[in-house]
């Protein structure tokens, strides 16, 4: 994957093995129950039910799980994450060689791909896609949050040399380099769509995936097709994929008992009971590569005070929060990233559960009693299975320390965004892995770099930072992790956020859906799941 000089299989995570359904047998094919959007029988179609609507369909400036769920099934990256772990396998590039020294990478690609309006995939197509990327400016904020660091370009340059062979050439090497560019938001567009109009793919996405783009009902459904041109044979295997937005959770369950549809994520722990006793159902558990958070605002007070921060770590419940609401499923957090990523600190204690200590500490800060605004997610995430509930736990908990709170939501495209402006004083979020690199937890959402992207939480620490950019460049694994380790140091005694848990999350399906994966990033690719 990288020069093995620099590089070895050690630095990337190998998240073994999330459920795989029951592969097809051999056999005559027989009429399937598939169901379109209203719930009627189809014979080659899947509908996947979710809590929320996409907020775009352009991948590169999706930051949602729910707009990248569906990307992925229309576009593709030059190299993708293995079936069921973040290995690095081929993808739009075929095979790839990098420079001893990490500053350059030669990539060759695969001939003869079309873009779903009949363009041709080449090596000038994916030098557009950098360039339109680099020099969109805050509109591209993954592409800003992975390759800018500080007013450094990571990327120098972009180089096709001829119609199939690719050229990256780097400032400085970048350890999780290949990771990086497996990431959704990385997904090759047709240029032919994007120079006409920079903005038409957030409503009509043109890629060279397994499926084509249909219609987008807002609030509704998204419609993907079969492309009968897709690069592989025999792929994909459905004729049409339906994405239904069911916010709430038993209606989604209920949804799926009722056979109009055959996928529902995002649903309550508490139901995976019933799944298990349902023998025209199937349980699938996401392994968990994800945190969920109360981010507190650090430019807002009371929580530009670090005591008052601290505060709150030790006035939440962290533990009965987990057993209350995630039924097994996930266990408490004490660092903003997994412990199955490399470079965990496993030496730091965390805050425990002391309302004596939260009290303490908001009298030496001198806290007024103000009330503050508690942001409740409308939708539901994997780390954060019913956002309503645990925000009125957690304003029990302040409550109990002196801190009177006011729970608001939004809709969800409206809370991203104005969480993103620093808008909230205390928020409930979370964030799932894109490529299980230690840097896609660390730096992208508690970077100074990164605030008015994925640093919903405004916090920026110049110590932190350092470490933070050595770590990128560092090649040796070890000291690498061992920067990783200080960097959680420093977060922990800050409190930015409030850690609350990492979920594995559960996943219901007809018994009669065969080959879908739950993948650890949750970009889960459709193209090889059938009906039987």
């Amino acid at each position: 994957m990288k020069n093995k000089k620099f590089w070895s299989l050690g630095l990337m995570l190998v998240l073994v093995l999330s459920t795989v359904l029951a592969a097809c047998g051999a056999g005559d094919k027989k009429e399937s129950s598939g169901s379109d959007s209203k719930g009627t029988n189809s014979s080659n179609s899947l509908v996947y039910g979710r809590g929320g609507d996409s907020v775009t369909l352009d991948p590169a400036q999706a930051t949602d799980g729910e707009s990248i769920k569906v990307t992925t099934n229309v576009y593709e990256t030059l190299v993708n994450f293995g079936k069921s772990d973040v290995t690095i396998q081929p993808g739009l590039a075929k095979s790839w060689e990098p420079s001893e020294d990490g500053l350059t990478y030669t990539f060759q690609l695969e001939e003869g791909v079309k873009f779903h309006d009949g363009t041709d995939f080449n090596a000038e197509a994916v030098v557009k896609n950098f360039e339109r990327w680099k020099n969109g400016g805050d509109k591209f904020s993954y592409y800003n949050s992975q390759f800018v660091v500080g007013d450094k370009q990571v990327i120098d340059s972009v180089t096709a040399e001829g119609d199939y062979a690719l050229v990256f050439k780097l400032s400085q090497p970048q350890a999780p380099f290949l990771q990086n560019i497996a990431m959704a938001a990385f997904a090759i567009a047709s240029p032919a769509a994007f120079e006409a109009n920079d903005d038409a793919l957030s409503d009509n996405p043109v890629g060279t995936g397994a499926f084509k783009f249909v219609e987008w009902k807002r609030n509704d459904s998204v419609t993907l097709e079969k492309n009968p041109d897709y690069r592989i044979d025999g792929l994909p295997k459905l004729d049409k994929v339906v994405y239904r937005s069911i916010p709430d959770n038993s209606a989604r369950l209920l949804t799926l008992n009722n056979g109009e549809i055959d996928i529902a994520e995002g649903l309550s722990p508490a139901d995976g009971a019933s799944i298990k006793g349902n023998a025209d159902l199937q349980l699938v558990e996401r392994p968990s590569m994800n945190v969920g958070y109360l981010g507190l605002t650090a430019t807002r007070a009371p929580f530009d005070n670090v005591k008052v921060r601290q505060a709150v770590n030790y006035a939440i419940d962290k533990q009965t929060i987990v057993d209350a609401f995630f039924e097994g499923y996930a266990e408490v957090a004490k660092n903003p990233m997994p412990p199955i990523i490399n470079g965990y600190n496993d030496e730091i204690e965390g805050y425990n559960y002391d309302p004596e200590k939260a009290k303490a500490l908001l009298a030496e800060a001198g806290y007024d009693g103000k009330e503050i605004e508690l942001w409740a997610m409308p939708v539901s995430r994997p780390y954060m299975p019913d956002g309503q509930k645990i925000a009125e736990a957690i304003q029990k908990n302040l409550a109990d320390v002196g801190m009177p709170s006011k729970i608001v939501t939004f809709e969800w495209a409206t809370y991203i965004d104005k969480a993103e402006n620093g808008e909230a004083d205390a928020f409930l979020l979370g964030w799932t892995g894109d490529n299980g690199d230690a840097d896609n937890f660390l730096y992208t959402l508690l970077d100074g770099d990164n605030i008015g992207s994925n640093n919903y939480s405004f916090y920026d620490n110049q110590e932190l930072h350092k470490l933070l950019v050595a770590a990128q460049t560092e090649v040796d694994e070890g000291k690498r992790n061992d920067l990783y380790k200080q960097a959680q140091v420093i977060i922990n005694n800050d409190a930015p956020w409030v850690n609350i848990a990492h979920s594995n999350s559960i996943i219901g399906a007809s018994a009669k859906v065969k080959n879908y994966i739950a993948h650890p990033t949750g970009t889960d690719k459709l193209a090889n799941v059938e009906i039987k």
